[in-house]
């Protein structure tokens, strides 16, 4: 199948033993896609799904309303915030 042109610039080989070659070449096939667009196909959305997972925090409702009026509505500072506060350093 031929390829139309596109925007790929870089290039990464992966050993991988030959039945699982063959067997992401069946799926290829079946899906009517090269290898490389195939894989891509899977491997992007899982990446994100990641990087998601490490870099996104999500919450209930509830507890975004319970956050976001903490931010609103800071409560007064008290004697361990204030010693914590006084134990840094003056260069941040």
């Amino acid at each position: 199948m031929p390829r139309p042109a596109d925007h790929k610039t870089d290039r990464y080989q992966i050993r991988i033993p030959p039945a699982q070659k063959a067997m992401i070449a069946r799926a290829a096939a079946l899906s009517h896609k090269d290898m490389a667009d195939f894989i891509l196909d899977k491997i992007v959305p899982e990446a994100q799904a990641v990087i998601d997972a490490a870099e996104v925090v999500q919450v209930s409702n509830r507890d975004f309303t319970r956050i976001f009026d903490l931010l609103e509505h800071p409560p007064k500072p008290n004697d361990k915030l204030r010693a914590a506060i006084a134990a840094l350093p003056d260069t941040l």
